[in-house]
């Protein structure tokens, strides 16, 4: 399922620049960890950027998943898919308990989209 590979990636990209924007200080860190602060701490910048590494890293498993490219043995990303659908899953209930409103009703509904994406390429 190609195409169920690309949508992923590009709900990813779309976070990734989020992340970026984070990162670059802009305040909107109420839509996300936990959305105690209007601009993020140093430390939370830190996870925005290790968060961008872990999207990239989740296309590319999608991608080669799907055959769009082959960058990883099959088993790495048979498997690796498998283990992006359980972080997705888990951040479903993180993600709904949310203290921030805005993150609860922003990223919930993301994070699910995300982890349908990810079972059907899984199951691809």
């Amino acid at each position: 399922m190609p195409a169920t590979a690309i949508a992923l990636t590009v709900i990813l990209v779309l976070l990734a620049v989020f992340q970026l924007a984070l990162v670059l200080g802009a305040p909107i860190g109420r839509f996300a960890w936990g959305g105690q602060h209007l601009v993020l701490p140093t430390r939370l910048r830190i996870g925005s950027l290790v968060s961008i590494v872990i999207y990239a890293l989740i296309a590319v498993l999608a991608l080669d998943k799907v055959g769009l490219i082959d960058v990883v043995p099959d088993v790495v990303s048979d498997v690796g898919m498998w283990v992006v659908f359980a972080y997705f899953v888990l951040g479903i209930p993180l993600n709904a308990i949310s203290r921030s409103r805005a993150e609860r009703y922003t990223m919930t509904p993301v994070v699910t989209v995300l982890a349908v994406l990810s079972l059907l390429v899984a199951l691809s």
